[in-house]
């Protein structure tokens, strides 16, 4: 197969084609768990406490437990899908995502929805990491990283709609409700995965050797020099959102004086720019190579982040800092994609165990961002700049040597 090419159009399991349009839909829907399941639970995190009668620390590791489950899951699945196959690990995954949300719709206490969060993740993984490594196996070159760009675009979405949903439902049909509601989804995405996902890795490509092959495949993976400079650039940025994410409604809110209408208007007006971002970059991806939109992208959000953070020590003016923040996000839109992209063409082989090394890490970098934010702009700036630094400084130190592929 030649670079930048796709392979023949899935077929489900029944044989029929399945529509390249449906196929990364389906896709696009497996991976929309994680911020689907984070962002709707946001609101109604006191609640859980005041109902469960658990401290607000209790009700928030609820919260962590889905983020570890989602975490250890993509370790787990990943390598195991490179010896067993996609499909059979998306659609058992899937089913345990479903029964989760069930048992954490009548849990008892916060220690049985600690358990339940924790299962979730863990069965939401599985969608998340092989619905990259399937589209690993299908394409290559600027195809996969057209394809990576187009599925965050429609992910961008979820993190902005996830709140104001979790938020209505949560006046209407309660916490419990909402747990209703994502197993509802789950179940969409197991019928959508029976119909239109196909298995992409034939046996004769598969590997063997059971668990200590997996630590093999891993400890193979980390000494790529290339894979890993080019997961640390995708990681890094990620962890930039997160720390976006988590000290946005203080900085927006408290320090520039926003209203909760502003701000709700502000963060969805950013996202809105990830979205554009990673929409133009998958449009470009058959005329500028990956890797070269990848280097311009991450120079720009080195000198954006340095821009917003002289900005915040000036005395952090409204405009200054919600344009800057807006094309930092738009700039993070042609990294992300091409940076999952360019990382899973470096392990084709191993596109499963690769992938969930990239999960791994994005979800485990992010974790560590949020605590470091609080409620300061200055360590919001701080963060973000630092993110971009190490993420410019992975790409020039691990990737150097590498092909622009088309």
């Amino acid at each position: 197969m030649t670079v930048g090419t796709e392979q023949a159009a899935p077929r489900s399991a029944r044989g029929r084609t399945v529509p390249d349009g449906v196929w990364i839909g389906v896709l696009a829907l497996l991976t929309a768990v994680a911020p689907l399941a984070t962002d709707m639970y946001l609101p109604v995190l006191p609640t859980v406490a005041t109902e469960l009668g658990a401290s607000a620390s209790a009700a928030q590791l609820t919260l962590t437990a889905f983020l570890v489950g989602l975490a250890v899951g993509q370790l787990v699945i990943g390598p195991l899908s490179d010896s067993w196959g996609r499909r059979r690990l998306v659609l058992a995954g899937t089913v345990l995502l479903f029964l989760a949300c069930l048992a954490s719709a009548v849990a008892p206490s916060v220690a049985v929805l600690v358990v339940a969060r924790f299962l979730q993740g863990f069965g939401g993984a599985a969608g998340l990491v092989l619905s990259r490594a399937m589209i690993s196996d299908r394409t290559t070159g600027s195809r996969t990283a057209q394809l990576f760009s187009l599925m965050m675009a429609i992910n961008g979405i979820a993190p902005v709609v996830a709140p104001v949903i979790g938020s209505s439902l949560g006046g209407v049909v309660g916490w419990r409700g909402i747990f209703v509601v994502l197993a509802g989804l789950a179940l969409l995405m197991l019928v959508s995965s029976l119909l239109a996902v196909h298995e992409t890795l034939p046996a004769s490509a598969r590997t063997s050797g059971g668990v200590r092959r997996t630590f093999s495949d891993v400890g193979a993976l980390l000494r790529r020099r290339r894979y890993v400079g080019y997961v640390l650039a995708f990681a890094t940025s990620f962890s930039m959102m997160f720390a976006y994410i988590s000290g946005s409604p203080f900085v927006l809110q408290q320090t520039l004086g926003l209203s909760t209408t502003q701000y709700a208007l502000a963060f969805g007006t950013n996202a809105a720019g990830l979205v554009l971002g990673n929409i133009v970059s998958s449009r470009l991806a058959a005329r500028v190579a990956p890797r070269r939109q990848l280097v311009v992208a991450v120079g720009g959000l080195v000198v954006l982040c340095a821009a917003l953070l002289v900005v915040v020590l000036l005395g952090a003016a409204r405009w200054p800092v919600l344009v800057l923040l807006f094309a930092t996000l738009a700039t993070l839109g042609f990294v992300m994609g091409n940076s999952a992209a360019l990382a899973t063409g470096e392990v084709r082989d191993r596109a499963g165990t690769g992938s969930a090394l990239l999960g791994a890490t994005q979800f485990g970098l992010g974790a560590l961002v949020s605590p470091l934010v609080g409620s300061s702009a200055t360590a919001m700036a701080v963060t973000m700049l630092t993110a971009a630094t190490l993420s410019a400084v992975s790409l020039a130190a691990l990737t150097r040597g590498a092909t622009a592929p088309r």
